[in-house]
């Protein structure tokens, strides 16, 4: 997703207790994200519902997120999609911001996005709490799937489950990206 830097200098607490739509907090400042695409869109929709149809089909608890407010290392993000467990809505349901990476997490990139940058923000989100991180390629119709130990690839039409969190999750890529 490309990112455009505001004038507005802020701090981190400022972000966690009050942060702006569509914005992160990078290096001090907040971080307009933009080039989401309609495709771009269309994916983060499709993966959140299949991953809420799943929790409620599994009955493992927990809830899909889009564009949740959370911190990691020394940023604050919004995770284009995410999972928190039941113990983390318990703990933090009600706070603007979590203040760690959501378990799971899945980044849909935009025709601008380098990919060393979305390397760089799932490693970032797997040193902050994170387990599991989908870096999904539209344009390419590719899927890697990230945890501490290991990377998983995937090309349409292939299935991808998740591997750590949301055990037996399974999907085709076609559905994702038709």
């Amino acid at each position: 997703m490309t990112i455009t830097l505001t004038k507005e200098t802020v701090g981190l607490e400022d972000f966690i207790t009050d942060s702006p739509e569509n914005q992160e907090w990078i290096d001090g400042n907040l971080v307009e994200k933009a080039g989401m695409t309609i495709r771009h869109s269309k994916i983060q929709s499709r993966i959140a519902r299949l991953w809420g149809n799943y929790l409620r089909e599994s009955g493992q608890g927990g809830e899909a997120y889009v564009e949740l407010p959370c911190v990691t290392v020394d940023r604050g993000r919004r995770p284009d999609v995410c999972y928190l467990t039941p113990e983390l809505i318990a703990q933090f349901g009600n706070a603007a911001t979590l203040p760690q990476s959501p378990p799971l997490i899945a980044e849909i990139a935009s025709p601008s996005d380098a990919a060393e940058d979305l390397f760089a923000k799932a490693t970032e989100y797997l040193e902050s709490g994170c387990v599991e991180v989908w870096l999904v390629f539209p344009e390419s119709n590719r899927l890697l799937i990230l945890t501490q130990t290991q990377t998983w690839a995937f090309h349409r039409p292939d299935n991808v489950e998740t591997q750590i969190i949301l055990l037996g999750f399974r999907t085709s890529l076609s559905e994702l990206f038709d």
